[in-house]
C-alpha cells in the first residue's frame, strides 16, 4: 500500500496497514465446526451484517489468494449457520454458551447475543456468498445449509410483509426506549406497501416507522442475487420464482410508498416510512442508508431522485448531518449529537466518482482518528478525541475499501 499511495499520503498508507491487519489478527477465531467466527471488535458476539462488511475488503486478496478466499467461506458458511439457528437474530455467540442479552422478552436461545429484527442481517450473509462467488470462482457455499437458511429468510421476508400475521416481538426491559418495541414489543402500525418491516435499522435502534426504505433497497438487490444462484447454480426453481416476486414486490413498494418531498419540492427517498401516510427524512451514518443505495447497487449513482436525496441528506434539512471544525458527515440517533461516522464518510466517498473527494475524504478519516490510527463509531466534530468506540472493525473495513477504492482495487460486482 504504500508503494500504490502518492507521496505525502503516507499515514493514509500507515493507517491501512493498522486496520486491514487488525481485523485478521484480532477478530477472527475458528468454531466448534472449523466455521470462522468473527467478532464486532469490542463486543464479544458476531453480526450478520458487521461480519460481512469486516470481510468484503479481503474479497480483492481472495481473487488470487486461495488462503484468503477460503477464510472467507468459513465465515459465510458460519453466517449460514447462525441464519438457520434463527432468521430474526441480528448477532451471535461463539456457542451456545447464553452470553448477551437473555433477559429480552422474545425469543432467546444460548446461541443468540441479541434478536432485534433487522432486515439487513438477512441480506448481508448473502451479498458475502454472491461476492465470494463472482470474485473467486467458488460455489461450494450454495450447500444444503445455505439452502435450509435461504428458505428461512425468504419465508421471513414475506410473512413480515403483512407484519400484523408476524409471531415475532421484542421488548427489552431498560431506559433507552430505543432498544425496545413498542405495542407490546410488536412495533408501530404499519400498512401494506409491498415492502418487508423491519423491527430495528443498523444502528440497532428501534425504526420509528417499520419500512426501512435502504434496507428494502439492500433486500432488492440480495433477491435478485439469490435468483441468479438458485437458477444458474443451485436447481431450485421454485424458490428462484418466489425471490423474484418478493424483489418485484418490495421494488414497487418502495418506488410507490418509499419517497417523499423535500423542502425544494424535490422527490426524495424517505428514510423509513409506514404504509399509513407517515415519512420519515433523515440518513443514518450505518449501512445500509439511503447514501448507500449505489454501493448496495440498487440505483446507478446519476440517478436523479437519488441526486436529490443526496444533496438533501448533506445539508442541514437532515436532523442528523453535522458540520463543525473538524468535518461534516452523518451521524446517528445512535451517538451524541455532533458526532459524525467515518462508515457514514466512508460511503460518502464510495457512493461518487470524484476521486479528488475521496481523497479529501480519506484526509479527514485519518485526521480524526485522536492518534489511535484506528476508526471509530462516531467522533465529535469539534473535537475528535471525544470519540465513541475505541474498536470497532466494521469502521475500519470501510475505512480500508475506500482507500483501495481510491488506488483502483474494487471489489467484482
Amino acid at each position: 500500500m504504500n508503494q500504490l499511495c502518492a507521496d505525502g499520503q503516507e499515514n493514509l498508507a500507515e493507517i491501512f496497514d493498522i486496520t486491514y491487519t487488525n481485523t485478521l489478527e484480532t477478530t477472527i477465531e475458528e468454531d466448534q465446526y472449523q466455521n470462522a467466527f468473527v467478532l464486532t471488535g469490542d463486543i464479544p458476539a458476531m453480526w450478520q451484517r458487521d461480519s460481512t462488511a469486516q470481510l468484503r475488503p479481503y474479497l480483492v486478496m481472495a481473487q488470487t489468494d486461495p488462503a484468503v478466499a477460503d477464510l472467507i467461506l468459513k465465515v459465510v458458511n458460519r453466517q449460514f449457520f447462525n441464519m438457520n439457528l434463527d432468521p430474526y437474530a441480528n448477532a451471535f455467540n461463539l456457542s451456545g454458551n447464553g452470553h448477551g442479552h437473555q433477559t429480552d422478552v422474545t425469543k432467546m436461545t444460548p446461541w443468540i447475543w441479541e434478536r432485534k429484527y433487522e432486515l439487513d442481517s438477512l441480506c448481508y450473509p448473502v451479498q458475502l456468498a454472491y461476492l465470494l462467488y463472482k470474485n473467486t470462482g467458488l460455489t461450494t457455499q450454495f450447500d444444503v445449509t445455505f439452502i435450509s437458511a435461504i428458505r428461512k429468510l425468504l419465508k421471513v421476508i414475506e410473512v413480515e410483509q403483512h407484519h400484523e400475521h408476524s409471531d415475532y416481538r421484542f421488548e427489552r426491559v431498560e431506559d433507552r426506549p430505543e432498544d425496545s418495541l413498542t405495542h407490546g414489543g410488536l412495533g408501530e402500525p404499519v400498512g401494506y406497501t409491498g415492502m418487508s418491516w423491519s423491527g430495528f435499522r443498523p444502528s440497532d435502534d428501534a425504526c420509528q416507522y417499520g419500512y426501512l426504505v435502504p434496507a428494502n433497497m439492500f433486500a432488492v438487490v440480495i433477491l435478485r442475487y439469490l435468483t441468479e444462484i438458485l437458477t444458474t447454480i443451485v436447481d431450485e426453481p421454485e424458490m428462484a420464482a418466489k425471490a423474484e416476486q418478493l424483489a418485484a414486490e418490495i421494488q414497487a413498494g418502495i418506488e410507490k410508498c418509499g419517497t417523499m418531498t423535500n423542502k425544494a419540492g424535490e422527490k426524495i427517498y424517505a428514510y423509513e416510512v409506514d404504509g399509513l401516510g407517515n415519512a420519515l427524512l433523515m440518513d443514518d451514518g450505518n449501512i445500509p442508508n439511503l447514501m448507500s443505495a449505489p454501493y448496495l447497487d440498487y440505483l446507478k449513482a446519476d440517478n436523479p431522485t437519488y441526486l436529490a436525496t443526496r444533496r438533501t441528506l448533506l445539508s442541514p434539512e437532515n436532523p442528523y448531518f453535522y458540520a463543525g471544525a473538524y468535518g461534516s458527515g452523518l451521524g446517528s440517533p445512535h451517538t451524541p449529537a455532533n458526532y459524525i461516522w467515518p462508515i457514514g464518510l466512508s460511503i460518502q466517498g464510495l457512493t461518487q466518482a470524484d476521486r479528488s473527494e475521496k481523497l479529501r475524504l480519506l484526509e479527514l478519516l485519518a485526521a480524526t482518528t485522536a492518534g489511535t490510527k484506528m476508526m471509530h463509531e462516531g467522533f465529535d466534530v469539534e473535537n475528535p478525541a471525544n470519540f465513541t468506540r475505541e474498536w470497532f472493525s466494521w469502521a475500519n473495513m470501510m475505512y480500508c475499501e475506500l482507500l483501495m477504492d481510491y488506488l483502483g482495487m474494487q471489489v467484482k460486482k
